[in-house]
């Protein structure tokens, strides 16, 4: 039954894919004459979509300020993550340069208008920085995943602070005295209807030392599975703020959003 499931849910979900495409591909030419709105709400479409075939619940709490420039800065755990927060809203992601490349995804990320980046790359970390900071100043939404990779859900890996500075150079560009960076928790709760303990949490991640397939394809046969968006207090980032002050202190807003005794 579980095997019948995977394979409905993956051609659903590709026939999804096509009967969306070409409204996104008409609204990608129409954002180039300025029409923003149609490019933002068509993946926000889609990712609902999947997640109604994948059987996951998404939970939000809180919202997005409406102060712009607007950076999201989230733990990262599966795959799912770019699925869940791109069904709240429309969003661009920041992701490793070498996603690019990868079958599907990678041309899915691109239609998402996603932000490649080389992990690592001092010399060219204000490059990268500048470029997130141009789609800023757009007014468009990008998500940063500083951790700089997946975990087993039961660490926050410490945040690589250099994209940071996307926010003050957004600053420079824009007519507003501040940025907003809001931190964003991510955490999957049930499966099943039944919490996930801390020995079970690795089982919906997405370690880096596995290969997306290996851990695609369980979540996709299992279903039913429940994630929290938790978006907490947004942080003014001016002209005056130090990147690795906000990197800590988002850091630790999301541990606490995380921790069970603080729900």
């Amino acid at each position: 039954m579980a095997q019948v499931r995977l394979v409905l849910a993956l051609v659903l979900a590709a026939l999804w894919l096509f009967a969306l495409l070409p409204f996104h591909l008409v609204a990608l030419v129409l954002l180039k004459f300025g029409l923003r709105f149609p490019a933002g709400r068509i993946p926000v479409v889609f990712h609902k979509g999947l997640l109604k075939l994948f059987g996951v619940r998404c939970h939000v709490s809180n919202g997005m300020p409406k102060d712009r420039p607007l950076l999201l800065v989230a733990n990262h755990v599966s795959w799912l993550d770019i699925v869940v927060l791109g069904s709240i809203a429309p969003l661009s992601f920041v992701a490793k340069s070498d996603m690019k490349s990868w079958p599907i995804f990678g041309q899915l990320a691109q239609l998402q208008r996603t932000v490649f980046v080389e992990r690592g790359d001092r010399r060219g970390s204000a490059i990268q920085a500048g470029e997130i900071a141009e789609r800023l100043v757009l007014n468009e939404v990008m998500v940063l995943f500083p951790e700089g990779t997946t975990t087993d859900h039961n660490r926050i890996e410490p945040f690589k602070t250099s994209l940071f500075e996307a926010a003050k150079l957004a600053l420079k560009e824009s007519a507003v005295d501040h940025a907003t960076v809001q931190p964003v928790a991510i955490h999957y709760t049930h499966l099943h209807g039944l919490p996930l303990s801390r020995a079970e949490r690795p089982h919906v991640a997405w370690p880096g030392e596995i290969g997306l397939g290996e851990s695609l394809l369980p979540l996709v046969r299992t279903g039913a599975l429940d994630v929290h968006v938790k978006l907490g207090e947004p942080v003014v980032f001016d002209k005056s703020t130090h990147r690795k002050k906000v990197a800590a202190e988002t850091r630790a807003t999301i541990e606490a959003m995380l921790d069970p005794s603080q729900a």
